[in-house]
């Protein structure tokens, strides 16, 4: 996470020297800090002891990575004790915002070393459960591996919120007593029981198994996740995200609205090195948001636009907040092919944001800043040219060398980027008369800050995923997902046209998505929603469960809108950050964030219903032609303008309900670009409503601009 308190550009107004965060902005990083990072603030011996863990344990995944033999269930039982050490250590169970705690309880000091133990115990002992026991376990075995998975949900609870352990313990219960749920039978659908399992048996599953806990979610978190978080935190940390913001604001924030452009693209930049839509909020929100006001936005539109623009940049490749690597690890596909996949509709998305921003400016009648307060674009871009060096080297080796693994590119980048680290503060220390001696011990202290706050926002995915694991553990041994993939069927079975039964279907998972994303992390209710939604949309379409390329869509239309969940109220942790900052209502920021986020939605449906967008074609990836694809970009584009359009109620000017109705009916045709006919229909409703629009313009008075104060 970047410094808060540095400023955008030495040579602009937008934040001077010495900037000193507002109450605003403390509020918000706290927010940050008690939801990702940890809200205690330890110090002396114990906040040494923090920095040591968090420094231990990217050492342990870089070794891990770079001899790349450690067995499986160590890597993972490992990665997950040092996320069960540093949880009890920085996350306090009770959070008081503004009266951070100073030191740990004793009772967190017992969880935590009881938590960390019970990792130890499995690596230890798994190689005679695995080979001497044939997988059954001892009483010793159970009694632990009991203590981990309570402990395991109590983690949970305190770093990632109540519904995760909540959700797990429904479905260990429904393990344990035995509704399996629809099954088919002779009458058709009725309700069995089964036996329902022993708790030795549930036990066995979770905790001794690479099909529950130790699963493939926290699998992929120790394999990769780490890596590339660690590159986010060291990149950042160099001083990329400040001068992605600079970039971002020369280029954009003299046009027309153009804070809330600069928020856009610059958060764009961000989600290639960051999957977190929070501390993207404060990251950049700090100088953004209070521009976007200056300018004339309200305190709600401009924390939601911040919202908007940040938990989008989990859609930019090559991150995507962790799921990517899950997603592919799922579909059992080349990361390189999925994140391929996933750019364009990444690119439609903030080209999108883009017209709602412009839109809004529209709507309010507003300009952007004045060109002498902005950063200098060609200055700007020679001051920081470097950074270019490290994220050229990690986008263009993932591309171009199919030999090597993302996890050892993500590897060399840090490397790379360890050795900018120092060479830059030496520079900065001879700069300003000071030894290179003192640059170099600079350059160690940031390096220690970036591997410290890398481990800290690792225990919440770490955390999340193992527990995740419960869920998709117990789905496994109880074939849980058949019964809901029957529920769900038997329910749109009363409608007998294929595209409405398959439109019911996607409504429900979509609202499934957006109930567990409001308490969940979006890795997480990804990995939930693959496990037991993703399934029955498959069934139901048809798919071949067996081509990847098929089941594509569907697990980008679950994860989509796992993201929308992150700026949906009531919990929206995203918007009260922003509203911290804003100084705006935080329900109305996230109810104005989700309006936002609605072409998100229609995008998702897009992806289903027109997988071409994510370049399949005839049943495989990377199958589509360069004029096929940009003919699909291209309307998909204008659909999601005019849906921006209908939603926000406002094209050339305010749109009446007819214009309104006319611009969801393009964008709806549009949704599948497949029949040039259809194509050119939307075209010209679109077109009707613009110039229906701009002949009233003409004969009605202006209507007086609102005071941009």
């Amino acid at each position: 996470m970047s410094d808060p308190t540095r400023p955008i550009s030495s040579d602009a107004t937008l934040s001077p020297p010495g900037h000193e965060m507002t109450e605003g902005e403390k509020r918000a990083l706290e927010i940050v800090e008690a939801a990702e990072t940890g809200g205690r603030k330890l110090f002396g011996w114990q906040a040494l002891l923090v920095t040591l863990l968090a420094v231990a344990w990217c050492l342990y995944q870089m070794y891990a990575t770079q001899v790349g033999n450690v067995d499986t269930v160590t890597l993972r039982a490992t990665h997950l004790g040092f996320a069960f050490a540093l949880a009890y250590l920085v996350f306090p169970f009770r959070k008081t915002p503004g009266h951070p705690q100073t030191r740990v309880p004793w009772v967190d000091w017992i969880l935590g070393i009881g938590a960390t133990l019970t990792a130890a115990y499995l690596i230890r002992q798994y190689p005679d459960i695995a080979n001497i026991q044939g997988g059954v376990l001892t009483t010793p075995d159970v009694w632990v591996g009991s203590a981990m998975i309570v402990l395991l949900l109590l983690t949970a609870w305190r770093t990632i919120g109540i519904a995760m352990p909540v959700v797990a313990i429904v479905f260990i219960t429904y393990a344990l007593t035995g509704p399996k749920g629809l099954i088919h039978g002779d009458l058709g659908p009725q309700l069995q029981l089964h036996a329902g399992a022993t708790w030795p048996q549930v036990v066995g599953q979770l905790f001794a198994n690479t099909e529950g806990i130790f699963g493939t979610g926290l699998g992929v978190s120790a394999q990769i996740v780490f890596l590339f978080v660690l590159f986010g935190a060291v990149f950042d940390k160099l001083g990329a995200g400040d001068w992605f913001m600079n970039v971002a604001q020369g280029l954009l924030g003299g046009f027309r609205g153009g804070p809330a452009k600069a928020s856009v693209l610059s958060s764009a930049l961000n989600g290639i090195i960051s999957g977190s839509a929070i501390s993207n909020v404060v990251t950049g929100g700090n100088i953004t948001i209070g521009t976007m006001k200056r300018v004339g936005y309200s305190a709600e539109k401009a924390g939601a636009i911040e919202v908007a623009s940040s938990s989008n940049g989990q859609l930019m490749p090559p991150v995507m907040g962790a799921a990517a690597f899950i997603m592919a690890q799922n579909l059992n596909i080349d990361y390189r092919a999925l994140i391929a996949a996933a750019a364009i509709p990444a690119f439609l998305c903030y080209g999108a944001l883009l017209v709602v921003t412009h839109i809004e400016a529209l709507k309010l009648g507003l300009k952007g800043l004045p060109r002498n307060e902005l950063p200098r674009v060609r200055k700007t871009l020679l001051s920081g040219w470097y950074y270019l060096i490290p994220l050229g080297y990690l986008l263009g080796t993932l591309t171009m060398n199919p030999e090597a693994t993302p996890e050892r590119i993500a590897l060399y980048t840090v490397y790379m980027m360890l050795v900018m680290m120092v060479m830059q503060e030496i520079w900065l220390a001879r700069r300003s008369g000071r030894s290179a001696g003192q640059g170099a011990l600079d350059g160690l202290r940031k390096i220690v800050e970036a591997f410290e706050g890398a481990a800290r926002s690792m225990v919440g995915i770490a955390v999340a995923t193992g527990a995740a694991g419960i869920i998709v553990g117990i789905v496994t041994i109880t074939g849980l997902g058949f019964g809901l993939a029957d529920i769900v069927e038997s329910v749109s079975a009363v409608f007998t046209n294929p595209f409405l039964k398959m439109l019911v279907v996607l409504f429900m998972a979509q609202l499934i998505a957006l109930i567990l994303g409001m308490g969940l992390p979006t890795t997480a209710n990804y990995i939930l929603m693959s496990a037991l939604i993703v399934p029955i949309i498959v069934k139901v379409a048809g798919f071949d469960t067996g081509n990847p390329a098929q089941l594509l869509p569907a697990h980008m239309f679950v994860f989509y809108f796992g993201i929308m969940a992150d700026s949906t109220p009531p919990v929206a942790l995203a918007a009260f950050a922003a509203a911290a900052i804003s100084g705006g209502n935080p329900v109305a920021t996230g109810i104005q964030a989700f309006q936002y986020e609605l072409r998100t939605a229609l995008l998702a449906y897009m992806m289903f219903f027109n997988p071409q967008l994510l370049l399949i074609q005839d049943g495989r990836l990377g199958g589509v032609p360069v004029g096929d694809a940009i003919f699909m970009v291209v309307f998909a584009f204008i659909g999601l303008v005019a849906f921006s359009a209908a939603t926000l109620r406002f094209l050339h000017r305010k749109t009446n309900p007819v214009q309104m109705l006319l611009l969801l009916v393009a964008s709806f045709i549009l949704i599948i670009p497949t029949n040039i006919l259809y194509n050119l229909g939307a075209l010209a409703l679109i077109a009707a409503v613009y110039f229906w629009q701009r002949a009233g313009s003409r004969t009605e008075p202006p209507t007086p601009l609102p005071s941009a104060a």
